[in-house]
């Protein structure tokens, strides 16, 4: 069973939060991997919050590729973070020999286009990166996009913190939401891509569990939109139909849960929105999942939200202080972060429930 763990703050904070929200949770993953995705930047990047920030890793070769394609589509570099590694010996982690934190200006073409065309071309110039660094596993492209820095590895996670020196408290590297998982894929084959947390323009998911209707999502997926590629995980169907309900269909985020886990038929005859639902369940049947799974989710305006399966079969915790709220599959992961809050309003959803927490952290909580 993975763990999983996300941190919203009105303050800016490092990312050695969230590996001492994992760490304490040890025993429920395996040491596989550690990967995290930042997102209302801080530090260095906080001046450039409209600007796209690419972050990968790859080779020498990797980063020549990368560099020709972002040159001929006009991009301009204006601001390059890259971690200070410690690679001492004995450190579990199978590091890439570069990892590239870049922000850039849009071309001159797309300056005083609208925000639908620029997060367009950096969808369509993400796929083409993956695309082109993939054939010889020279990189991975694992986001584009304003305001987000993604980073993951495959190792212990206390390794991979200590080598791009994640314990020590920077402040040029910060955020006020950090979402973070401590355990590779193991379903499939372990790939850097198969890493929780994924995203995709300004939407972000991760998950404890697994999807048993994950062929049904993904065939139904691979026809929806040309962003929906990769599947090297079963719960990336679960960011694909966040995306399609909510960006591309335009649906309040309360409808995401109503895709996924379906009210019986019986209980739709009293609702006021039946025919609604009843559409949903006849459109988008190819949606729903099932399997034990708990689900933390991101939207681009940064609400956190949570729902969990129709049976609650994985946890999920919710603590907050005035400052701070943080979502864990352990409530020992929050006593990590917040030991002084009042424990008594820890919320555990249930499963037919989403709760979302908004920029002013207020609990917004949605029955089915």
């Amino acid at each position: 069973m993975c763990r999983i763990g996300a941190i919203k703050s009105l303050d800016y904070m490092h990312p050695s939060m969230a590996l001492k929200l994992m760490r304490s949770q040890q025993e429920g993953h395996d040491n596989s991997g550690f990967a995290m995705v930042m997102q209302d930047l801080g530090g260095i990047f906080e001046p450039y919050k409209h600007l796209p920030t690419l972050s990968m890793a790859c080779t020498d070769e990797g980063i020549r590729i990368a560099e020709n394609i972002l040159h001929e589509i006009g991009f301009r570099r204006i601001v390059q973070w890259s971690p200070v590694a410690n690679d001492w010996p004995g450190l579990n982690i199978s590091a890439m020999p570069n990892y590239v934190f870049e922000t850039f200006n849009y071309p001159y073409a797309y300056e005083h286009l609208g925000q639908k065309e620029k997060e367009e071309l950096l969808l369509d110039t993400r796929l083409q990166l993956r695309e082109a660094l993939e054939p010889n596993e020279e990189g991975f492209a694992y986001s584009f996009w304003p305001d987000v820095i993604t980073l993951k590895e495959i190792g212990d996670p206390h390794d991979i913190g200590t080598y791009f020196n994640l314990w020590e408290v920077d402040d040029r590297f910060t955020a006020k939401v950090i979402t973070a998982q401590c355990r590779q894929n193991t379903n499939y084959d372990i790939v850097r891509y198969a890493a929780h947390p994924f995203h995709t323009q300004g939407y972000t998911v991760l998950a404890n569990g697994e999807n048993t209707f994950y062929l049904k999502n993904k065939e139904f997926q691979q026809g929806l939109h040309r962003g929906y590629i990769g599947f090297e995980s079963d719960s990336q169907c679960f960011l694909y139909t966040l995306h399609y309900v909510h960006r591309q269909l335009g649906w309040p985020l309360r409808y995401f849960k109503h895709t996924i886990t379906p009210l019986p038929f019986e209980q739709l005859e009293s609702r006021a929105d039946k025919n609604q639902l009843m559409g949903i369940r006849q459109s988008l049947a190819h949606l729903e999942i099932n399997g034990p799974n708990a689900i933390i989710g991101l939207l681009p305006d940064n609400t956190m939200f949570t729902c969990c399966d129709a049976k609650k079969l994985r946890p999920i915790v919710i603590g907050h202080d005035d400052r701070t709220v943080v979502f864990s599959s352990e409530v020992c992961g929050i006593n990590e972060i917040l030991p002084d809050r009042d424990w008594t309003t820890d919320i555990y959803p249930g499963e037919r429930e989403t709760i979302a927490i908004n920029d002013k952290l207020e609990v917004q909580r949605w029955k089915q």
